[in-house]
């Protein structure tokens, strides 16, 4: 009887230490805003998502395998909370997915991380870790960006990909990315990215290709470089980057800043864009003010405005997704305003 309890008990910790070992984790963000944004002579007023940071749903889990080796995954839909949908667009054309966002699972070690599935690519990375507006709202970097005409879908994201990441190295932080295409119009991808952070500083680079596929011209290729420095009461930031397809390319900087005082964080960044024809030339300016009422939640307020150069239309897309009925006059401007919510779970 004794043996038999023994047993029993020794099976009970076994099972717990093992079940402490493996963990599952749901999470999310839910942003919205009240929106008014004025395109030329245009303007519309709207309730709206992502100005802050980027609605989603998601549940990723780690097991430990054993000797310093680690299996994990990670599933991430978008959200759109204003109208209640979940899921997205991935990139193929008339394609839409739940876990849009990403899809991914992976086996980390003491060699780094070796990741399967729909991510963020490397270049796309590299350029929000630069942002002051972290690549959301009415004033993120993104907004002055072109494709050049090419249907490469990997400006953020993309699909069946396989990506190597390096381990903790004394602040040195980098990977490379390769997605086959598997007959996707503009999803045949490799790029890397390569960086340094230590103490206030951090600098990164990356380079992508987009092969080309289907009726894609020429490959899309992206080249970018972005640094930080945190002087602790303003942290200053800083990128370049520079996309080609053919003929065409486009040039963006970046310069901006992070203040923090309190629970308040003010933001400012002023973009430029210029390329190889005027229909890609842009400037923008933004400036946003964050409080944290918890760690969780925060309330926020943008303003950003964009000024079209000569023949572009750049800031067609710029204002808030989804802006039905607002068009965007080359050469014209555009600005907007809003004050939100985020709360993160």
């Amino acid at each position: 009887m004794k043996k038999s309890l023994l047993a029993l008990a020794a099976l009970t910790a076994f099972a717990g230490a093992a079940s402490a070992q493996s963990s599952v984790t749901l999470f999310g963000i839910v942003d919205q805003s009240v929106n008014s944004i004025k395109n030329g002579s245009q303007s519309q007023k709207l309730l709206s998502s992502d100005m802050l940071n980027s609605n989603r749903f998601g549940v990723r889990g780690i097991e430990d395998l054993g000797g310093g080796l680690r299996a994990g995954f990670w599933l991430e839909s978008g959200l759109a909370p204003d109208v209640g949908t979940a899921g997205g667009a991935n990139g193929q054309a008339g394609v839409t997915a739940f876990w849009n966002r990403r899809a991914t699972v992976s086996l980390i070690g003491g060699f780094g991380e070796v990741r399967l599935g729909r991510d963020y690519v490397v270049t796309f990375n590299n350029r929000a870790s630069y942002d002051p507006f972290g690549f959301n709202g009415i004033a993120h970097m993104g907004l002055v960006e072109s494709t050049l005409g090419s249907t490469a879908i990997t400006q953020v994201r993309d699909n069946n990909m396989v990506g190597y990441t390096l381990p903790a190295m004394g602040g040195v932080f980098g990977g490379v990315q390769v997605a086959a295409g598997e007959g996707n119009q503009g999803g045949k991808y490799m790029g890397g990215r390569l960086g340094y952070a230590g103490g206030p500083v951090s600098v990164g680079g990356s380079y992508g290709k987009t092969y080309k596929t289907g009726t894609m011209t020429n490959d899309y290729k992206q080249v970018n470089i972005g640094a930080s420095f945190n002087a602790g009461f303003m942290t200053i930031m800083g990128l370049y980057d520079k996309v080609d397809y053919g003929a065409a390319n486009q040039k963006h900087f970046l310069i901006g800043a992070l203040v923090p005082f309190g629970a308040s964080t003010l933001k400012f960044s002023y973009n430029k864009a210029s390329g190889s024809a005027d229909a890609y030339g842009a400037k923008l300016f933004g400036i946003g003010y964050q409080y944290d009422l918890s760690k969780r939640t925060a309330l926020y307020a943008t303003y950003g405005n964009l000024n079209n150069d000569g023949n572009s239309a750049t800031g067609a897309s710029f204002v808030v997704t989804g802006l039905a009925g607002v068009t965007m006059a080359k050469g014209a401007t555009s600005s907007g305003y809003n004050a939100g919510i985020r709360h993160s779970f």
